[in-house]
């Protein structure tokens, strides 16, 4: 038997087994629903919860590839991958090529089974408003795992990232949350599933702010703080921890050091961009070999395993080999792990394995930044700039080249390192690195594998409701029209002036054929057995329905028009509705002051 309906009034208890739970839940919901629209504390609350539940997925993450690197490379409990002296056996060169097979045969059940490429929290706030899926973030962590766990020279960044912006997307879909707050939600979970793997709460938040929401904003700020210090407290309560990066405790920094220290940000810059280049022609050339693509990790695989048969240091992300190299003496073979690094982590990516390449660019900035000291220490004795210095200055740099984000990567240094006058070094070398990229590639990783596929995006900067705002939207189909044969004798009966201001003439099959102003065709100078046509403009010049406000403005400008024709196609030219500039400039500027708002110019 059911209990009382909801909104019955009943006080008596519904009995035992009955749908009560079901109904205080859905109460519960409700009120939720309507407090996060009126009070930002409960978008507070939302992104605590879902922080803790991204600290979780993070640790599970974490510590499930830790195993794996135990089980598959026979390392002693707690070891890091990237810190071993040698593998175990040559055999474990095999061991990225299994993981690649699996690679390959998820790749071939995803193509049967779920085709539509997946969104990831950069593309979500930038294009759908933070709208993703939890399924396919699952997915994608789950690739990831595979990829590191087998030794793929790539990190689990991107599964972090992901399945924090997953759950967090998830949870604002049941809460319904608008399309301002579901973008500050995503980019918390981002930040919560990044800052509970590397146990750094700031540059946790950062991430979320300079990488995933695309902006730093008052609105912003509680929920990304609340979502990345609980995550970071569930993680720590698991026991995921990041050891400290150990500098020599000599280390002196002098003001003038700033000046090679900024140069080593220029250094970066060029090697970030010849990274990201050489991703890009790898996945060219294996698309241009002929390999099946299932088969190209496995491929890519031998050749990850076959450099590791010179140091385990190329495997996976490189967080042991971060801590070996930093306050080790530069040789030789720090520039031979640097090329074997860069080389493994394209050969990972460019062939299909997933993951990110945020650990491994801090790694790699490391090791640049070493090799720039030393060469320093060779050709400026006098200066005295320590190589460890320059390694943690290269360790942020690289990456704010690669990933973006000056402040995350500052952050971060100053977490690991937990020295607050190095980190102003290292800031000054990230700035310079971010200008530089920005100048002269304009891209990040990511935002450049956007470009590849077709977008021209290049932040997660919200410019999706631009290109939701589309001319079918904003056109009128109530518009007058008239053939194109008439006369204006006729044209005048039908409209009187004040009647209409524009008329559309059409042919004879509906085609568009241009425009007639009303009060044109009522001047005493035009003889009323004229045809119509005469008076024609804008015959060429049109709208199409799938044109967003911002095209649609242009074609406005560069036509000189007040209307436009919206037809389905230029070939056809079948007349579906009317646009006016005033209209799409009003609509241009609400839109864009609800998105300045959303940054936080006014709360």
């Amino acid at each position: 038997m059911a209990g009382p309906p909801a909104d019955s009034g009943s006080a008596d208890p519904a009995p035992a087994g009955t749908g009560a739970p079901v109904s205080i839940l859905a109460r519960f919901v409700a009120a939720v629903r309507a407090s996060v629209r009126e009070r930002e504390v409960a978008l507070v609350g939302i992104a605590a919860v879902m922080g803790m539940l991204a600290g979780l997925a993070a640790s599970a993450m974490s510590q499930t590839t830790q195993w794996m690197h135990e089980a598959l490379f026979q390392l002693a409990p707690g070891d890091r991958l990237s810190a071993a002296p040698a593998l175990a056996s040559t055999l474990m060169v095999l061991v990225p090529v299994a993981g690649g097979l699996a690679m390959g045969l998820i790749a071939l059940a995803l193509k049967r089974w779920r085709r539509r490429n997946f969104v990831d929290p950069i593309e979500a706030n930038a294009l759908h408003g933070g709208r993703m899926s939890l399924t396919d973030s699952i997915i994608v962590s789950l690739q990831t795992m595979v990829s590191n766990g087998f030794g793929a020279s790539l990190g689990l960044e991107a599964g972090y990232s992901q399945i924090g912006g997953g759950i967090a997307a998830r949870l604002g879909r049941a809460f319904h949350l608008r399309r301002n707050d579901l973008r500050i939600l995503v980019g918390a979970g981002a930040a919560a599933g990044i800052g509970a793997a590397f146990d750094a709460p700031l540059m946790g938040a950062f991430y979320g702010f300079e990488i995933i929401i695309g902006s730093y904003s008052i609105p912003a700020a509680a929920p990304v703080l609340a979502s990345t210090v609980s995550a970071v407290m569930v993680a720590r309560l698991l026991g995921v921890h990041v050891d400290p990066l150990n500098i020599p405790l000599d280390v002196v920094v002098q003001p003038l050091d700033i000046l090679p220290i900024a140069l080593l940000g220029l250094l970066a810059a060029g090697v970030a961009i010849l990274i990201m280049r050489l991703v890009t022609g790898v996945e060219m050339l294996f698309g241009k070999s002929g390999i099946p693509a299932p088969l190209r990790p496995a491929v890519a695989g031998l050749g990850v395993g076959a450099l590791a048969l010179y140091s385990p240091q190329v495997l996976s992300d490189g967080h042991g080999a971060l801590h070996l190299q930093v306050d080790s003496p530069v040789a030789l073979s720090v520039a031979i792990i640097f090329g074997l690094k860069i080389l493994a982590s394209a050969l990972s990516i460019g062939s299909g394995f997933r993951g990110g390449l945020f650990f491994a660019s801090l790694f790699l900035g490391a090791l640049m930044g070493k090799l720039y000291g030393g060469a320093l220490a060779m050709l400026w004795p006098s200066l005295q700039l320590d190589p460890a210095v320059t390694a943690v200055a290269g360790m942020g740099a690289l990456a704010v080249g690669i990933i973006g984000g000056p402040l995350t990567m500052t952050f971060l240094v100053l977490e690991m390192t937990r020295d607050l006058a190095l980190s102003g070094y290292v800031l000054a070398a990230a700035v310079v690195t971010s200008l530089a990229v920005r100048e002269t590639f304009g891209y990040s990783f990511s935002t450049w594998r956007f470009h590849l596929r077709g977008e021209s995006i290049r932040s997660a900067q919200d410019v999706g409701w631009m290109r939701e705002l589309t001319v079918a939207r904003m056109m009128r189909t109530d518009m007058a029209t008239f053939p194109e044969h008439g006369t204006i004798g006729a044209l005048r009966t039908a409209f009187p002036l004040g009647a209409r201001r524009m008329v559309v003439l059409v042919d004879g099959a509906g085609a568009y054929a241009g425009l007639v102003r009303v009060v044109e065709a009522h001047a005493a100078e035009h003889d009323p057995a004229e045809a119509v046509s005469r008076l024609a403009t804008h015959r060429d010049d049109m709208l199409l329905p799938a044109m967003n406000v911002q095209e649609a403005a242009l074609a406005f400008d560069a036509a000189k028009a007040e209307d436009l024709a919206v037809v389905n196609d230029r070939a056809t030219r079948r007349l579906m509705g009317l646009l006016g500039e005033a209209h799409v400039l009003r609509r241009y500027a609400e839109e864009l002051d609800k998105a300045r708002q959303g940054l936080g110019a006014e709360v």
